[in-house]
């Protein structure tokens, strides 16, 4: 008789323990076991939170509308491309990864990494995604030539240092209609082009916006093109905004960046109330495509921006 009471007590309470968590946190239940098939990022260069309002952009507003954002996500310090960048793909700060200025090389910087992955460089979504899921592809578009030196490259299936924003577009659809990857990330360079010549707040620089709003519909066509839309989430994100012709400083104009996820799985019109990172673009990106973190990132899955569904 105590063994059978045994046993029922050892089936009974990790039931009831869930049935309380699920209660106590419903949206928690979506983390268990929530996964898309695709993701793709689109990082506009010194895209700020006022561009995003001010400008023309019909594409970041449905994205808005009917998914989940904050024009509140905070970039790293320095306010700079590289430390960025780089944080957004590697899941943790400077502090962490080594990443401090645009002038770093892999093995040249610094401050060293506190965790090295398969590249001699601290770990990236890339990387890990190579190490879980051998088989998984993965591409990067990339506007910025900087760009390329910050992830592990033989992680990446297909690497192209594109020839200007509607390059990196174009010839990121073809490859994803072709191979369907699993991540692929599309750098575009021109907004941040705009702030520095003519300034942030400026017609022109809304212009440029405007211009990456009219990419980012490319980007959402071509993904209902190729029949994955019902299985992917699209992020937007930023690596920093702008004070006048510059950026670099200690301001919030400078450190907010807008962060925008569209898709499966994506809780419609929600504007988050949860602090964002920009190191937890990496870690949301695992949690969608179901990896494991390594231990070393410091993001945590913004997992407010997703809806849970249950069978």
């Amino acid at each position: 008789m105590r063994m059978h009471r045994r046993v029922w007590v050892l089936w009974l309470f990790p039931l009831l323990a869930s049935l309380l968590a699920e209660a106590l946190c419903p949206d928690c239940a979506l983390a268990q076991g929530f996964r898309v098939e695709h993701v793709v990022i689109v990082g506009v260069d010194g895209l700020s939170p006022d561009g995003v309002r001010r400008a023309k952009a019909p594409n970041l507003a449905r994205m808005m509308k009917e998914g989940a954002y904050t024009l509140h996500a905070r970039g790293v310090m320095p306010t700079v491309s590289s430390p960025n960048w780089a944080s957004m793909i590697m899941g943790a700060g400077p502090e962490q990864h080594g990443v401090t200025s645009n002038n770093w090389e892999p093995g040249k910087g610094s401050i060293k990494p506190t965790a090295v992955g398969s590249a001699g460089i601290f770990p990236t979504i890339f990387g890990v995604l190579r190490a879980q899921r051998p088989t998984a592809k993965s591409a990067v578009y990339h506007d910025w030539d900087g760009f390329g030196r910050l992830f592990e490259r033989q992680a990446v299936n297909r690497i192209e240092d594109a020839d200007g924003p509607q390059k990196a577009v174009e010839h990121a659809l073809a490859y994803l209609k072709k191979e369907r990857p699993e991540l692929t990330f599309i750098h575009l360079d021109h907004v941040d082009d705009a702030g520095h010549t003519f300034g942030h707040g400026t017609e022109k620089y809304y212009a440029a916006v405007a211009e990456a709003d009219r990419l980012l519909g490319l980007v959402l066509h071509g993904i209902e093109e190729a029949g994955i839309a019902d299985r992917t989430v699209v992020l937007v994100t930023s690596d920093h905004g702008g004070v006048g012709k510059k950026h670099g400083g200690e301001t919030m104009a400078e450190l907010e960046i807008p962060w925008i996820v569209h898709g499966q799985g994506v809780n419609p019109g929600k504007e988050l109330s949860s602090p964002v990172n920009t190191y937890d673009t990496a870690a949301t990106v695992a949690y969608l495509l179901g990896l494991k973190p390594p231990a070393c990132w410091i993001g945590r899955p913004v997992d407010e921006a997703f809806r849970v569904e249950r069978n």
